[in-house]
């Protein structure tokens, strides 16, 4: 009894401040805090609230969310204990027996192919101690192997 009454006096002070919202021009905002206000209220005409205060002082009740706890708990470690070993029993014996034929003996040779190995860089040369870093020469050396690359690829 008490429990509604004050899902009652929540609804209609969450009622009241969505009113006071609305008046000074906030109207989603106040939208939105009716409908958070009404919940406490629909849970009360619903019976939820009853249900869940019974619930609360129920040993049976208690006992069953324990048999849940317990089952929940062999369950994550049995899974837990299952990835550790790499798989249940029978994908473990079925990975390690040997294939008689390849999985797509019918299958084509890739369409790419090998392809080209990539060229070979040449060797980086010391820097002279008097030139500085950021001479023509080397920046146009820099430039070829990007230059390279989109030739490669077309562009």
């Amino acid at each position: 009894m008490i429990a509604e009454t004050v899902c009652a006096a929540v609804s209609v002070a969450g009622l009241g401040i969505a009113a006071i919202t609305a008046y000074r021009k906030r109207f989603l905002r106040a939208t939105r805090i009716a409908a958070y206000s009404l919940v406490p209220l629909g849970l009360v005409m619903t019976g939820v609230v009853e249900w869940v205060a019974d619930t609360a002082f129920s040993p049976t009740a208690w006992a069953g969310f324990g048999v849940l706890g317990a089952a929940w708990f062999l369950f994550v470690t049995t899974r837990a204990v299952e990835r550790r070993r790499g798989g249940t029993g029978k994908a473990r014996k079925e990975a390690a027996a040997p294939r008689a034929e390849a999985i797509a003996p019918t299958a084509s040779a890739p369409s790419l192919g090998r392809g080209t190995p990539p060229a070979a860089r040449p060797a980086a040369t010391p820097r002279a101690a008097g030139r500085p870093t950021g001479s023509g020469a080397s920046g146009a050396d820099d430039f070829s192997d990007i230059e390279a690359i989109l030739k490669k690829h077309g562009i």
